[in-house]
């Protein structure tokens, strides 16, 4: 491991030396987000490799769906449904057994909080803190399929299935206190003081997750299948809004992800290349 993220430094200097400068403040943090992009990059390159020789195991993947931010701006623990935001991934598979798989999987969407959006409980239309930003993000899974079925992607077959991996996002967090009712919050309250130093603090710009989900894929045909996934990441930080101090520093935040996609398969229909047995 340690020959490879050297050699990976040597290949990719530019891309190293982007993620410490914009990490600087946090050296403990950004070992960790280098180790994360170096087991990412390593996945994409045996993918890559394998893509080769042969297609049969590769599969392509598109998803479109709905990204909720998890957080101290959102009126419970499931989410702000009021201000989720649409994406996209992309990604692509390499079928390693009848039950295990590996993915490498790109989103592009966004996230928003918003705490004007919410009457309940009072104080949050009152403190009405909001945040944005664009997401992007690369991550590397394992994917279970739970009947073990990658073997057998004829028409009609239906498998649920489970994943877990390690991943980035990237992130550019835009943070609004200017509509806040000083008359509620006034100088001195804990809303104050925790804002001050809130914004003595950067928000991250990359951000290590842990994504872990369950998904559900029906082959509509030999060659195609459609999917739906459900994706929570674990996210190690409560900057996600880019507030802390002045909301609730006990708890990180996260987000999660409800999709529905499109999967081809590569190479030959069936990978024994046999004809179809007609009765």
């Amino acid at each position: 491991m340690k020959n490879f993220s050297r050699s990976f430094e040597r290949s990719n200097p530019i891309l190293v030396a982007f993620i410490y400068h914009l990490n600087s403040g946090s050296f403990m943090k950004a070992k960790i987000e280098k180790s994360i992009l170096i087991i990412v990059s390593f996945v994409l390159t045996d993918l890559v490799s394998k893509a080769q020789i042969p297609a049969n195991n590769i599969e392509l993947g598109v998803g479109l769906g709905a990204y909720v931010y998890q957080g101290d701006l959102s009126p419970s623990d499931i989410g702000s449904f009021k201000t989720m935001k649409p994406g996209i991934n992309l990604f692509e598979s390499k079928i390693a057994g009848s039950h295990l798989s590996y993915r490498l999987n790109l989103v592009i969407a966004g996230l928003k909080g918003d705490e004007s959006k919410y009457s309940t409980p009072d104080y949050h239309r009152q403190r009405n803190f909001k945040f944005k930003t664009p997401l992007l993000e690369l991550s590397a899974l394992g994917v279970w399929d739970i009947r073990g079925n990658n073997y057998n992607r004829s028409k009609g077959v239906f498998s649920p299935y489970v994943f877990a991996g390690a991943g980035l996002s990237f992130l550019n967090i835009k943070r609004d206190w200017s509509n806040m009712n000083t008359e509620m919050f006034p100088a001195g309250s804990y809303v104050q003081n925790g804002l001050n130093i809130d914004m003595q603090k950067d928000p991250p710009k990359i951000q290590p997750i842990i994504p872990v989900g369950i998904g559900f894929r029906y082959e509509i045909s030999d060659r195609y299948a459609i999917t739906t996934e459900s994706n929570a990441r674990f996210v190690f930080t409560d900057y996600l809004d880019g507030f802390s101090q002045a909301v609730n520093p006990k708890w990180d935040d996260h987000y999660f992800s409800q999709t529905i996609g499109l999967i081809r398969k590569l190479g030959k229909k069936n990978s024994l290349d046999c004809p179809k047995v007609k009765y």
